[in-house]
């Protein structure tokens, strides 16, 4: 399956064979698709929260309103992103490079965040949410499906993962391999409404 027909075909799926464990191969292939995925600066500011504790993903469970998908997944991942990435070593991510432009980048990027805490915020959420996707389309490929959460509670749920302060939790996204087909496409509104030339009327 191609690129754009995974992205055209995948669903949400939200019942998962809960006795199915994902090969480490697979998993592996996952994770280096989620760090593929573009950042500014090249920050990088995802964090996986791997949730593999059975007892914990219970907890979470009742934290996301009894969602089974949450328990039944092969895999579940809280996606988190670090608010204060650009001011911790920011030199180490372009180490593959001459120190001269290691400097001015440095420079560069701390002037855009600093003193900007909703920028540094929606960064790191928007970093989070293209390596979501990255992760879900690469779980197609390899014959998964995915659900992407944002309901539950978020507070909860950091406490039980120990969600650093500097952090926030983008989402909740469930892998595994589906016992039911999705629901058919709800609807989607006309292109003309969502693709406009030039700027709003």
């Amino acid at each position: 399956m191609n690129t754009l027909e995974n992205i055209l075909t995948r669903r949400s799926a939200k019942h998962f064979d809960a006795h199915h464990r994902m090969p480490d191969g697979d998993f592996e292939r996952l994770t280096q698709a989620a760090m593929s995925a573009p950042t500014s600066f090249n920050i990088q500011h995802w964090r996986f929260v791997r949730v593999i504790d059975m007892a914990l993903r219970q907890s979470i469970r009742q934290a996301a309103w009894d969602q089974a998908q949450v328990t039944d997944a092969s895999e579940l991942l809280v996606i988190t992103g670090n608010t204060q990435a650009w001011d911790q070593q920011p030199e180490r991510y372009w180490r593959n490079t001459d120190a001269e432009k290691q400097r001015m980048l440095v420079d560069m990027l701390r002037e855009f965040y600093r003193g900007r805490p909703e920028l540094q915020r929606d960064e790191a959420i928007r970093s989070g949410a293209l390596a979501a996707q990255n992760l879900m389309l690469a779980a197609r490929e390899l014959g998964y499906e995915s659900n992407a959460m944002i309901g539950f509670d978020f507070d909860e749920v950091s406490r039980l993962i120990k969600l650093p302060d500097d952090h926030v939790i983008v989402m909740l996204l469930a892998i595994g391999k589906p016992l039911k087909a999705a629901w058919p496409r709800g609807g989607q509104l006309p292109v003309e409404e969502i693709f406009l030339d030039n700027g709003f009327k």
